[in-house]
Parts: structure tokens; C-alpha cells; sequence
């Protein structure tokens, strides 16, 4: 009954959206860079949340944005779906799908081989709990710090089976994935994400990396979010729905698994631990390699040949990644082929099969990445949001960097892309403060922050779907379950920020955000109930 009635109120909603829209292209009202940029990302997000289904949603908020920007021609409308809308968001995101494509064809490969077995097999005798399994997963996730699409895929594809065998739920798998794929890569020197926010430092007089290292320990958002994942995992301190998809899934029923991961495969009992550990090492060696290759670590007549640093700041990862995927996938074949794990044919139908196992986080990425350019490119978000930030901070100078923090979170939820955020808001902040100044480190990280911060909570975020997909999770669950853990690290993060506009230095905010951390979880720590279930989380 409250399927059909959350149905019934997503349908009124929608129809409510679709001729709104048409209403008010007709009557003429300005709708660039204004208020009216932002109704198509909030209705496909608040129909996600309602329905749990991510298809229709984005559809619709695609639909009512090409209304919006086309006057209400139905043509028009139309050639904005299909052109600025989904081609383009086809070609501009194709070395990502690639990457997925290749991921997903290794995954079923080594799920082939019997590798994810036994490694299942191996952590059986040296992880012993579900905390430890939860541990070992935010361990594998700190570790692989390169790119926020590597770490979703292969910390997924190599935790699964360990956290399956603990009954932990898959919800909980895609949340550590999440807070260990952005928060990461933004706070580690080496990453795709340093190599993109260095590249706004013209004006600065330093080096991007020398800029970016420095904005590190102002990070709140994304340091705290580390804090919070180990606090409550050592606590076991689950609230909200996540504490309801983990008794369920202790029970044995875990709701958030997609319907296509749960597909028993038959394996060969030559399996060995190395047939996952060995292309994992070559996928991470490889990558790494593609990626300097690719910014000209190798070309001599490249500024940045033979600079290690300058090749990865210079690259990019949309090429590079396909690149590392591709090879490691033609070697993994070789590998378990020669080792007679697989068979020709058997490696084969893996790729099909790989390929299958990754459409529907292709489509969501289609369909979500269609919506931020109509959002964006066509009625200008992205401009309406910093223009607000502009006139905000103007009479905010004492609070500014907890205001940079929301306003950046804020536009990065509503696009979906937290690199989009900081490539708008960076130079903003540049000409606001003086780069000399200890200010312009925390509003500089006030805005990366922030920026990590939205992309974390927004069902369109490419992140937040690649870790939906790494986890074999339901996307909507996904997100409804992260998104009040990832709004209390906001709130705790926002008074940090206050803090440091006032105090600029970082060891007093970070202090008193871990304490907020311990306290909130527990005051937020359920009382009474299931305790011997409880106590099992």
C-alpha cells in the first residue's frame, strides 16, 4: 500500500512538474541563471527518493530542464534531449563507460576463475568479524587513492564476497566505498583530483600541487568523513534506514542487492588467491603507468617529460583508465587461460557477461550526466548558484568560508559533479582573499570540501553511481541510506568551518569535529529494541 501511495504521489508530482514546465516556458519568464536551473535536478531527485526508481526520475528532470531551456517548443525540447542532452553526455563521458565496460568484463573474469572465492576462502581464516570486514574494506579504499572510478569498481569487485560472508549489507558496502572514493582522492598529493584542482592556480604565484597540499588539513569535510566511517564501524553505531538494511540483511535478507548481482557462477576448483591479486597488482601498475603516460611523463618533447608530479598533474584519467583496464584485461585473459582456470570460450562469454553486469550503471550515468549538461550548459546552475555566493559573501565577510562550504555543497548536489563545482567556485575564492593569507587555504578548502560534500549526497553524482555499481547495491537505497550519514559529517563540518574563519588554524576545528563525531553517534545510537541483533552489528 505505501508503494502504490509513494507511486500515486510521484505520478501527481511529476505531471505537476512536466506541465509546470510548459506553463512556464509559454508565459515567457526568464529561466537562465535563475531559480528555474535548478527544478530539474530537484525533480529528479525528489521523484528518485519517493519512487526508488532512478530511471523515470531522471527522465523527467531531463524532460521538464529541455522544456525550460526550449520556450516550449516541443522540437526544440526534443533536440535538446537527444543532442545537449543524451548524445553528449554519451561522447563526453565515453573513456568512463569504457572503463566500467573493461572493469565489469574483469570482475567476471576473475569471478570466473574462482579468484573472488579464494580470496573469500583466504579472508575467511584472517578476518574474523564484521568489523573486521568492514575495517579491511576501508583499508582497501585508503589504499587505492589514484582516481575516486578505480576505487568504487575494484574495491567493490574485491570486498564483496568478504562482506557477503559477514552478512553485511550491500547498503553498507557502497556507503564505505562512497566515503572512501572522494574523500581520498581529495586529500592524497598523487590523485586524479589533486592533478584537477592544481590546475586552477594561475594567479596564485604557486605551484597547483604546492596549493593543493596546503588547503589539505582544512579539508574538514573530507577528514572528518574518514573519522566518521572508522568511529562507526568501531562503534557500530548505525541509525537511520542503513541500521534497518543491516538487521535485514544479518537476518539473511538483504533488500539492497540489485536482482542481476545475486547470479550463482561456476568456478573451477584450480582457483587460486592469485588470480585476483595478480591482475589487481597489474590493473593499479598499469593505470598508474597510463596515467604519466598520458600526461606526457614519456614524451620528450612534453614540458613534463621525465616529471612525475607535473605528467600526473597534467593527464587525464577519462583516457588513461581505459587505457590500464583494457591492457590488464587482455593479460588477465592470457593469465587464466595459460593456468587453464578458463577456457577460450569461457573467457568469452565473461566479457559479454561483464558487459551486461555494468548497463544499468551506464545508463544512470547516461541519463544523469544528460541532466547536468541541460542543467548546467543550457540554463546556467551553475552561474545562478555562484552569483548567489558572490552576493552572500559580500556581507558575510566573517563567515565566509562556512558560507563557501554550503553554497559549494549546495551546487554540487544539485549537478551532480563535484569537479564542476570547484572549477566554478575556485576562481571565485582566488579573487576574494589574498593568497598569502592563511584565509585563502580554508576558503579554498571550504569550496573542495564542499564540493566532495554535494557530489556525496546527489543521486546524479557519477561517484555516487560508481560506487552503487562497485557494490552490486540498489542506487536509490544507496542513497538514501548515505545521504544522513553524509549530512551529519556536513553539519559537524559546517561548524568547523565557522570555527576556522575566526580561529584559521586546523588543529582546534579537526578536534572539536572528532568530538562531535563521537558524541553525535551517540546520541544517535538507538536505544532499546533488538539488542542481541544490535550487538551483532
Amino acid at each position: 500500500m505505501t508503494n502504490q501511495r509513494n507511486l500515486l504521489i510521484a505520478l501527481i508530482l511529476g505531471a505537476i512538474a512536466v506541465f509546470g514546465s510548459f506553463a512556464v516556458a509559454a508565459s515567457g519568464i526568464e529561466t537562465q541563471a535563475t531559480f528555474w536551473a535548478l527544478v530539474p535536478p530537484i525533480v529528479a531527485i525528489t521523484l528518485a527518493l519517493i519512487t526508488k526508481e532512478v530511471f523515470p526520475s531522471l527522465f523527467t528532470g531531463i524532460f521538464v530542464g529541455a522544456v525550460l531551456a526550449s520556450g516550449g517548443s516541443f522540437t526544440t525540447t526534443m533536440d535538446h534531449i537527444i543532442n545537449e542532452g543524451l548524445i553528449q553526455a554519451v561522447s563526453g563521458t565515453a573513456g568512463i563507460f569504457l572503463f566500467l565496460v573493461f572493469l565489469g568484463m574483469l570482475v567476471a573474469l576473475i569471478n570466473k576463475s574462482g579468484g573472488t572465492r579464494a580470496f573469500g576462502e583466504w579472508a575467511a581464516q584472517h578476518i574474523t568479524s564484521r568489523r573486521g570486514a568492514q575495517f579491511a574494506t576501508f583499508l582497501l579504499g585508503i589504499l587505492i587513492f589514484i582516481d575516486d572510478y578505480f576505487n568504487c569498481l575494484t574495491v567493490g569487485s574485491v570486498m564483496k564476497p568478504v562482506t557477503d560472508r559477514f552478512k553485511i549489507s550491500r547498503a553498507k558496502l557502497a556507503y564505505i566505498i562512497d566515503a572512501t572514493a572522494a574523500p581520498i582522492c581529495m586529500i592524497a598529493p598523487i590523485s586524479s583530483w589533486a592533478a584537477a584542482v592544481s590546475g586552477y592556480a594561475e594567479g596564485t604565484g604557486m605551484s597547483g600541487i604546492t596549493m593543493f597540499v596546503r588547503a589539505i588539513p582544512y579539508n574538514f569535510y573530507s577528514i572528518l568523513t574518514l573519522v566518521f566511517v572508522i568511529t562507526l564501524i568501531w562503534k557500530r553505531d548505525d541509525y537511520g534506514l542503513m541500521l534497518q538494511y543491516e538487521e535485514d540483511a544479518l537476518r539473511g535478507n538483504d533488500h539492497s542487492v540489485l536482482s542481476n548481482d545475486e547470479v550463482e557462477v561456476e568456478y573451477t576448483e584450480r582457483a587460486s588467491l592469485f588470480d585476483l591479486v595478480i591482475p589487481i597488482i597489474v590493473l593499479i601498475a598499469i593505470s598508474v603507468l597510463a596515467l604519466v603516460y598520458v600526461g606526457g611523463f614519456f614524451d620528450p618533447a612534453s614540458e613534463f617529460s621525465g616529471d612525475f608530479i607535473g605528467a600526473f598533474g597534467n593527464t587525464d584519467a577519462t583516457v588513461a583508465l581505459p587505457w590500464g583496464a583494457l591492457i590488464t584485461l587482455i593479460f588477465t585473459i592470457a593469465y587464466l587461460i595459460v593456468r587453464r582456470v578458463v577456457d577460450f570460450g569461457e573467457s568469452m562469454n565473461c566479457l559479454t557477461e561483464g558487459f551486461n553486469s555494468m548497463v544499468a550503471a551506464i545508463m544512470i550515468l547516461t541519463m544523469a550526466t544528460a541532466l547536468k549538461n541541460i542543467s548546467n550548459d543550457l540554463l546556467g546552475s551553475a552561474d545562478y548558484v555562484a552569483g548567489l555566493m558572490s552576493h552572500a559573501a559580500g556581507g558575510l565577510q566573517l563567515f565566509l568560508p562556512v558560507v563557501i562550504f554550503i553554497v559549494a555543497a549546495l551546487l554540487a548536489f544539485a549537478t551532480g559533479t563535484s569537479w564542476g563545482t570547484f572549477g566554478i567556485l575556485i576562481p571565485i575564492v582566488v579573487n576574494m582573499f589574498s593568497v598569502d593569507e592563511t584565509i585563502f587555504f580554508i576558503g579554498l578548502s571550504a569550496c573542495l570540501a564542499g564540493a566532495v560534500c554535494g557530489d556525496h549526497c546527489s543521486p546524479i553524482s557519477d561517484t555516487t553511481i560508481m560506487s552503487s555499481a562497485g557494490a552490486g547495491c540498489n542506487h536509490v537505497v544507496h542513497v538514501s541510506t548515505q545521504l544522513p550519514y553524509a549530512l551529519t559529517v556536513a553539519g559537524i563540518s559546517s561548524v568547523c568551518y565557522l570555527l576556522a574563519g575566526f580561529i584559521q588554524s586546523p588543529a582546534i576545528p579537526l578536534i572539536a569535529g572528532v568530538v562531535l563525531i563521537v558524541g553525535t553517534l551517540t546520541i544517535l545510537k538507538r536505544r532499546g529494541g533488538e539488542d542481541e541483533l544490535r550487538n551483532e552489528l
